[in-house]
């Protein structure tokens, strides 16, 4: 097997909730190294719209400053929408130890934590991860 098929090929779009495709940055990632992580958060609906806006500030500033994050995505159950899904790639292992460690994360965690009435984390192992950057309508 050569080195070129143990490798993943990543399309990294930088996205924030409702703000459609940013910047797109194609980088090879070693796939033993990628962390892909999704969180299950059950929000309190009455600060859902504070959630928001302070989850969009924390993904859009680590898009922004960190190098090793590669993606983060938010999602929200179409009929219950304090149910929100995350999904996050950084590119290591310490890439994820960075992120959590930084400023902007432990600001998000402060304002947010009497919002979220439930989470759960998922550790994954990536099998394939693919993306398109989308072409402007």
């Amino acid at each position: 097997m050569t080195k070129n098929t143990n490798r993943l090929l990543t399309a990294v779009v930088a996205v924030g909730m409702g703000s459609g495709f940013g910047a797109v940055t194609t980088q090879a990632q070693e796939a033993t190294t990628t962390v892909v992580r999704i969180a299950e958060l059950e929000n309190d609906p009455a600060h859902l719209e504070a959630y928001k806006v302070a989850v969009r500030e924390e993904m859009d500033e680590s898009i922004r400053v960190e190098p090793g994050v590669l993606a983060i995505y938010s999602v929200a159950e179409k009929d219950k929408p304090n149910s929100l899904r995350f999904f996050e790639i950084y590119a290591s292992e310490e890439a994820y130890r960075a992120h959590i460690e930084s400023p902007h994360f432990k600001k998000y965690v402060a304002i947010t934590q009497r919002m979220i009435l439930a989470r759960k984390l998922i550790e994954t192992q990536p099998v394939q991860l693919s993306a398109k950057a989308r072409q402007p309508e």
